[in-house]
């Protein structure tokens, strides 16, 4: 199947009044990436988070990553780039690049190597690396009023599978 034969529905916008809806949808997105890990074992996966500052990136991925099981501390990467964790036996990493300056810093930092089979990357500010692999599921996160807005797109089967899983699972997202 290629991109454009992927199955419906391939974005949805969910609105996260408060802090408890973020992170209900990083647990969602957790137990979706969880159901498909032979698929990530076999090609890993890409996760884009964009959205102001502020916006909640890092709390849905501490969300996230705390729905698979991390224990004890998981820090923003703002400084770092990266940060990495093991988590059911798949090698997670996290990055922010909201300090790049130049989209080809990507190249030189040597992330590259990071990304494939039995990854699963979860980039903020991918519009500012060049050169990132096809992202299976966008996410754009808008703060409005005192809550956000989440639009999730897949790009991908993995990512399609993915958002349908989130979907299934969100709170009204039938009605």
């Amino acid at each position: 199947m290629s991109q454009l034969e992927l199955p419906s529905p391939v974005q949805a916008e969910l609105k996260l009044p408060d802090e408890n809806a973020t992170n209900r949808l990083g647990a969602l997105l957790a137990r979706a990436l969880l159901l498909e890990r032979d698929r990530i074992d076999a090609g890993g996966c890409v996760l884009g988070l964009s959205g102001d500052l502020g916006a909640g990136k890092t709390s849905l991925v501490r969300a996230l990553l705390r729905e698979m099981g991390v224990k004890g501390a998981i820090k923003s990467p703002t400084f770092a780039l990266l940060e990495p964790y093991i988590v059911s036996r798949l090698n997670f990493h996290h990055f922010d690049f909201y300090r790049f300056t130049n989209p080809d810093e990507f190249w030189s930092a040597g992330f590259r190597e990071l990304f494939g089979p039995g990854s699963i990357a979860a980039i903020e500010w991918p519009e500012r690396a060049a050169g990132l692999p096809t992202q299976d599921l966008a996410l754009a996160l808008v703060v409005m009023g005192d809550g956000r807005r989440c639009t999730l797109a897949a790009r991908t089967e993995l990512g399609a599978a993915c958002l349908q899983s989130v979907i299934a699972s969100w709170p009204g997202a039938g009605a």
